[in-house]
């Protein structure tokens, strides 16, 4: 009897839409009254600054000294929404930068005077400003469901493996920390499986809601170089390594993006996958994670 040949990524492709995990939503309007009252005190805060500052970069310096780091990072994106939205968003929520953000983007900041004015012009709470900041509150969260979900995977349905590295939120593992000649000792990934204590995968987690464009040649490209890495790694130290990559989301549906997996998973066959978390127990196997060829 010929043996059934297994699926590859590329495979499920024309069923995609069967395959990716959907995180649930929330429906508009019904959010606005649950964003208003959290960010509130966000805009509150806002305005207080704003009144007392003489200059817009005078506010901005007032808001990085402002504490907790989740009040200072809601009040940098209302910032960056009435004052300078030139500015990258990951700058402005690093406290140290608050002197080079001012350097280097000051000169653009819109007038206090005009955003005192535009402030007083909207309601406090402002339901469509408290609708945009809402869109950021679970970013991140689904990523961190998708590791959560396959940490639960490996331990009930793999009893033979144990995998480390953040379930949440923490710290990346350090492959240098792992193998102590890796050729680039700060590379991070996020999971490792181990067989008898044995490093048998490395593994990179991503939910995609939405993504397209430079990110996803960036994605890619970083997928690629951390592939070529490991495995030219493993081959050197003749280790049985693999190389998993776990993606899902509805943003796997656009542009050129499963297709660019499919060709990682081609490029290096029999030692990368590409899977989501409903892919994660057909594809991924012992007996494949064991094997030493291709």
């Amino acid at each position: 009897m010929i043996p059934k040949k297994e699926k590859s990524f590329g495979d499920h492709k024309d069923e995609g839409h069967l395959w990716i995990t959907l995180s649930t939503g929330e429906y508009y309007p019904d959010v606005l009254p649950l964003a208003c009252e959290l960010y509130k005190p966000v805009l509150v805060t806002f305005g207080q600054l704003l009144k007392t500052a003489h200059s817009s970069t005078d506010l901005f310096t007032a808001i990085a000294e402002t504490t907790p780091q989740w009040m200072r990072i809601q009040l940098c994106r209302v910032f960056r929404k009435y004052v300078s939205p030139e500015t990258p968003v990951e700058m402005l929520k690093k406290k140290c930068a608050a002197a080079e953000i001012c350097d280097r983007f000051g000169k653009g900041f819109r007038k206090i005077t005009e955003v005192q004015a535009k402030f007083q012009d909207r309601p406090v709470p402002d339901e469509a400003l408290c609708a945009v900041l809402w869109e950021y509150k679970d970013r991140g969260q689904k990523g961190y469901d998708l590791t959560e979900r396959l940490f639960t995977i490996i331990r009930e349905r793999f009893k033979e493996l144990r995998i480390i590295g953040p379930e949440r939120a923490g710290k990346d593992i350090i492959l240098g920390e792992l193998f102590k000649d890796y050729p680039k000792p700060d590379r991070p990934v996020d999971f490792v499986l181990l067989y008898k204590r044995n490093p048998v995968a490395v593994g990179l987690a991503r939910y995609d809601s939405d993504r397209g464009g430079a990110q996803e040649d960036d994605r890619t490209g970083q997928y690629r170089d951390c592939a070529g890495e490991v495995l030219g790694y493993a081959k050197k130290k003749n280790l049985p390594l693999k190389v998993i990559f776990l993606n899902d989301g509805p943003g796997l549906l656009l542009g050129s993006m499963w297709r660019d997996y499919e060709y990682l998973e081609n490029k290096w066959s029999g030692l990368v996958k590409v899977v989501t978390l409903r892919m994660f127990s057909e594809r991924i196997t012992i007996k494949w994670l064991l094997s030493k060829k291709s």
